[in-house]
């Protein structure tokens, strides 16, 4: 069975998720990889070290520049006349271009896998996590999307993987790139960082958010994320939203501040190896998940502990 995974990357080297997904690929027979874009060669080369990649396939053309899903979709189209399985991260690029191809080769998507029990058998949650269904698939081309917290990095040296330039399938007209507007930041990105503090609505603004959590995350060299909630209410931007429609982490620490933990939060957070709570409601939902709590006023003990540290 051969699967294509799709490379996530910036032009010069490959994403973290990426390399779950190729670890989830491997579980169902030979992987090749397809890296598209403009200007992508120290991509192509970064992905054939990746372990255990037999091939590389390579598409270079204005048309992918920004990995635009319709563009996209085609050409892994086009090269799924020699796979079996097309294998995508669960992320913002990965699940606008697996829908498309699902649709072109007129089959179901597998969404979302946490395990490969076999070549047509798959474990994926569902009811935010709170059930983890099996399901299989007797469509002759999988799509499938991975959870990549629930899988391990491949490792990105080791591998010999050839690469092998494809024809592009140009560029269809339906939607043209706009801007985009990249936040920086020198703490390291959500999925890929070991701890995160997150804050819920109880730090009441944005302010409170900022004077509390981020030196606490910056003494920890943590990520920081938030609950929909605080989201919602203004104290961050988007993307520092952690849950069910954020994004799904699992690092080594999480430390959840002011956080009640309704489930869809939960769904995004609860593999964390270690899970810390700190809320003044003792009955809070968190706890159930936590390893260790902290009953108290964040305003008082976000500050000490931040202090002791």
């Amino acid at each position: 069975m051969k699967t294509l995974v799709w490379v996530e990357h910036d032009g010069s080297t490959v994403k973290d998720a990426t390399l779950s997904a190729v670890t989830a690929a491997s579980k169902l027979g030979e992987v090749h990889l397809l890296v598209a874009g403009q200007g992508v060669d120290g991509a192509a080369q970064a992905a054939a070290k990746i372990a255990g990649v037999g091939k590389v396939h390579v598409a270079d053309d204005t048309a992918y520049a920004h990995a635009l899903a319709e563009n996209v979709a085609p050409l892994v189209v086009e090269l799924m006349g020699h796979h079996d399985a097309f294998v995508v991260p669960a992320t913002s690029s990965g699940k606008a271009i697996a829908p498309r191809v699902a649709a072109l080769l007129d089959v179901m998507q597998i969404s979302d896998i946490l395990s490969v029990e076999g070549e047509d058998t798959f474990t994926r949650p569902i009811y935010a996590g709170n059930a983890i269904a099996t399901v299989q698939s007797k469509d002759a081309k999988k799509v499938i999307t991975v959870r990549g917290t629930a899988f391990e990095k491949a490792a990105t040296e080791g591998g010999s993987g050839t690469i092998e330039a494809v024809a592009s399938t140009g560029d269809k007209g339906l939607s043209t790139f706009g801007s985009q507007e990249l936040a920086k930041s020198e703490r390291p990105e959500l999925t890929s960082a070991k701890i995160i503090v997150s804050g819920g609505r109880a730090l009441g603004s944005g302010e409170k958010f900022q004077e509390l959590i981020e030196p606490l995350a910056d003494k920890l060299h943590a990520g920081v994320g938030a609950s929909r909630a605080a989201v919602d209410a203004g104290y961050v931007p988007n993307d520092y939203q952690v849950g069910q429609t954020g994004k799904i982490v699992a690092p080594e620490v999480y430390v959840a501040v002011g956080i009640s933990g309704a489930i869809q939060h939960l769904a995004g957070m609860k593999d964390s190896k270690t899970i810390i709570a700190i809320n003044k409601d003792e009955d809070a939902p968190i706890f159930q998940v936590a390893d260790i709590g902290l009953v108290g006023d964040l305003f008082k003990v976000v500050p000490e502990l931040t202090e002791k540290l």
